[in-house]
């Protein structure tokens, strides 16, 4: 089955261009969706597995894992691989359900990692979408609700937490452009050109 996926920036408005192309090609759309079924399938509420996915824990968050699993008097003496983290797990479950969801019919994928989880299928079309700093901010507090006090910091770390993330569990760079079929800079071509040539592209290489 022919799937999109759609890596974003921050304020890029990767999100919003995934829900047009989906609509336009009456493809399924998993954004939302994916936290979701994460949810559901891991017993974590929503709002913990969204405060996990596409980041990486801080060095106090690992060490305080770590002593979540008890002193070294509690512990087995033999352990034979690490116990997975919180995060770990949710990566995992997540990757089961894009793999499930790219089984189902054609999909447009929202981060997550789906363009190294799918990366060696040769039925996808890999789309980055970026766009200069200062719009990036000034989508943040127009389209996302981020004070303007907080647009610049928050744009910087989102979008570090996803390079960090890639980097952390695929060793690959989020941002080179050899990962991608396409990369589109979504100032340049704005939201609706954007989705419009993702949705020509799609339907040109798979008759959709």
């Amino acid at each position: 089955m022919p799937f999109i996926t759609i890596s974003r920036m921050y304020g890029s408005g990767g999100s919003e261009i995934a829900e047009r192309v989906a609509a336009a090609l009456k493809w399924a759309l998993y954004d939302n969706a994916v936290v979701d079924a994460v949810a559901e399938r891991s017993g974590l509420t929503r709002a913990e597995v969204t405060a996990q996915e596409e980041r990486v824990p801080s060095m106090v968050e690992r060490l305080g894992a770590a002593f979540s699993l008890g002193t070294p008097e509690s512990m087995p003496a033999v352990i034979d691989r690490p116990l997975p983290t919180a995060e770990e797990e949710i990566v995992a479950v997540t990757r089961r359900v894009i793999e499930d969801a790219v089984q189902k019919g054609p999909a447009v994928i929202v981060g997550r990692g789906a363009q190294w989880l799918l990366g060696e299928r040769t039925d996808a079309l890999h789309v980055l979408c970026y766009a200069p700093r200062a719009e990036l901010v000034r989508r943040a507090v127009t389209d996302l609700g981020v004070s303007p006090e907080r647009a610049e910091r928050a744009v910087a770390e989102m979008n570090k937490q996803r390079e960090q993330y890639i980097r952390r569990h695929w060793n690959r760079h989020w941002l080179a452009p050899e990962n991608y079929h396409l990369c589109l800079d979504t100032a340049w071509h704005g939201i609706e050109g954007a989705s419009t040539l993702i949705t020509r592209i799609a339907r040109d290489r798979f008759g959709a």
